[in-house]
């Protein structure tokens, strides 16, 4: 079983536009309303992939009400935190040629007696978790010491955990050493304090995030691949994509084809490419099946184009 956490969770709206025209009224060609999050996204993509996952999560008011009720219909099991702020709504407009705007909401601030329950409900939850995945960004309320707290008990228990996170958030957790941290390019950048430029300045950054307590590094570096660098070495892995649709939540479902192959080694990392590659190529926030992956366009190596310049560098 995997455990998902998301602190912040979303309900959100998806609309195909076939482009942004500012101060204009656009007709939207197709609509999809989903539960939102991070680790929301990861749980949807491991009960995809036809495994059993329970997503920790604050529920407040009638968009909380409504996430749960679709994670139900789902067939994914929730763990809630009842709070007392309403669920934030988020929307996504997703334009034909694969641009996509999002606007998140800031969501409801959590009270003392709040953050302390979603603490304890992770610790209960935990007991039969093969991986803990920690993913998004903090509510109101919670410190940016927050997550190395959860990786903190995590660890205490005998629990893996993954941390999808940026900013301060990460910066904290890594001095607890969480088994695995996926940032995507802008986040590893920021996490080191500088630009990115090719797929060796990402694998150096990866490599200062070990050296500051990761155990293990998955980079998603968007349309040029993703890297894997733990203790063993570094891999690159890519795949072709025919038409790239949506890239909402393709990085949590890499996560979600990571953790479901183990969690280790490039077998794991193609496991997460081939997630990720599968997801760009679907509507929305939609997760894929096992029917939507692609083994055979994967490509996963030890010898990293460190020279190779990144599709989209970031500076």
């Amino acid at each position: 079983m995997i455990l998902t956490v998301t602190p912040n969770p979303s309900l959100d709206r998806t609309y195909e536009v076939p482009s942004l025209e500012r101060g204009e009224v656009i007709r939207a060609t197709g609509e999809r309303m989903d539960p939102g999050g991070k680790g929301v996204n990861v749980s949807r993509a491991v009960t995809a992939a036809g495994q059993r996952t329970v997503a920790v999560l604050p529920l407040g008011g009638a968009p909380g009400a409504l996430v749960a009720d679709l994670l139900d219909a789902q067939g994914i099991e929730v763990a809630p935190v009842p709070v007392a702020g309403a669920t934030r709504s988020n929307i996504a407009l997703a334009e034909s040629d694969g641009v996509l705007t999002k606007i998140n909401a800031p969501g409801p601030e959590l009270s003392a007696a709040e953050q302390e329950l979603l603490l304890e409900t992770v610790r209960t939850q935990s007991r039969d978790a093969a991986w803990i995945a920690c993913c998004g960004s903090l509510p109101r309320g919670l410190a940016p010491s927050w997550y190395a707290e959860v990786v903190a008990r995590a660890h205490a228990g005998g629990a893996r955990i993954a941390l999808d996170a940026s900013g301060p958030a990460l910066l904290e957790a890594l001095r607890e050493r969480p088994d695995v941290v996926k940032p995507n390019a802008e986040e590893l950048a920021e996490a080191v304090g500088r630009p990115l430029a090719t797929v060796g300045d990402a694998v150096k950054a990866a490599e200062e995030l070990r050296e500051m307590g990761a155990r293990a590094v998955l980079a998603s570096l968007g349309a040029d691949g993703q890297l894997l660098v733990d203790g063993s070495g570094a891999w690159f892995g890519s795949a072709r994509v025919e038409v790239v649709r949506s890239n909402v939540g393709a990085g949590d479902s890499s996560l979600a084809g990571f953790l479901i192959a183990g969690g280790n080694g490039p077998g794991a990392l193609a496991s997460a490419v081939a997630h990720g590659a599968a997801a760009v190529q679907l509507p929305g926030s939609v997760m894929p099946t096992p029917d939507d992956l692609d083994p055979a366009a994967v490509t996963v190596t030890a010898e990293v184009p460190v020279d190779r310049v990144l599709k989209e560098p970031v500076s």
